[in-house]
């Protein structure tokens, strides 16, 4: 069971090694700390798109500083990739290593605790054949999760991520919320679309609850607001929470795609996301 972290060592890194590290704890998880090198690149100098310092000074330091933020009970391997980009440095690296999940954090702007979707968290949600984690700005928790909660939208489908958010509930004993946002500006009667979110929020927590062991908690609720920002302040968040999404349709099979709603979403998102491939089957999940 292994988790790829992309690492460069600045506040992204540091938010990305943080969260990877709570996913992996309790499930014997290893984490591989990849730090990409532009192709090519054989001196120290700064490399743009994200890519790291080149220079063996410059590896040993962040192999150091990357391995120092590791709790000490989670297993971490440090490895250099060469890639034409940050993002397909760790998308090598995962299929290679057959990693279950993509762990980075967001872009260096942006609100404290808040989500900013840089080029490469942007490249990654386009690409990648695996789970892919987002850490907030500023995600600093290590402590192993608390609740998951799964959105699972106003329409039928979404059964990848669905999957994963029933499975990795019971791997982690860990309760499962389901969330529905409705936008209220959406087409449609206000009431109409609301009831509607009810009933297919509550479809699919009869089924979550058939599929967890009797007595594991499992809840469901609707947020909505104006806009979906407003849901999602609408909504409790715990520190040790993070939000699962499936991508969007338009996404080619075994692979992301992050829709409209789902980007606004993480904009929004005080906790760490992760989204989920369209048809995705498990090798390891959250």
């Amino acid at each position: 069971m292994r988790y790829v972290v992309g690492y460069t060592p600045n506040e992204r890194g540091a938010d990305a090694v943080a969260l990877a590290s709570a996913l992996a704890r309790a499930q014997g998880a290893q984490l591989d700390l990849v730090y990409v090198v532009n192709k090519g690149v054989h001196v120290a100098q700064e490399v743009a798109g994200g890519h790291a310092l080149a220079g063996e000074k410059a590896v040993a330091d962040a192999q150091r500083e990357g391995l120092g933020l590791v709790p000490e009970d989670v297993p971490v391997e440090f490895h250099v990739r060469h890639a034409e980009s940050f993002a397909s440095g760790l998308i090598d690296a995962a299929v290679d290593y057959q990693a279950g999940l993509i762990v980075v954090g967001a872009a260096s702007s942006g609100l404290f605790k808040r989500h900013t979707v840089g080029s490469v968290a942007n490249a990654l949600l386009h690409a990648s054949p695996v789970p892919v984690a987002l850490a907030p700005r500023g995600y600093r928790r290590t402590e192993a999760l608390t609740r998951l909660t799964l959105a699972v939208g106003q329409r039928a489908g979404a059964d990848a991520a669905i999957d994963v958010a029933i499975d990795a509930a019971q791997r982690r004993g860990v309760p499962l919320r389901m969330v529905s946002l409705v936008e209220l500006d959406a087409e449609g009667d206000s009431g109409e679309v609301v009831n509607a979110a009810h009933i297919h929020a509550n479809t699919v927590l009869t089924e979550a609850s058939h599929r967890l062991p009797e007595g594991h908690k499992v809840s469901v609720e609707v947020a909505h607001g104006r806009i979906i920002e407003e849901c999602i302040d609408d909504l409790e968040w715990d520190d040790g929470e993070i939000l699962i999404v499936g991508s969007s349709r338009l996404a080619e099979k075994y692979k992301l795609f992050i829709g409209s709603t789902a980007n606004k979403v993480l904009r929004a998102l005080p906790v760490p996301m992760v989204v989920i491939p369209r048809d995705y089957q498990r090798v390891d999940s959250p």
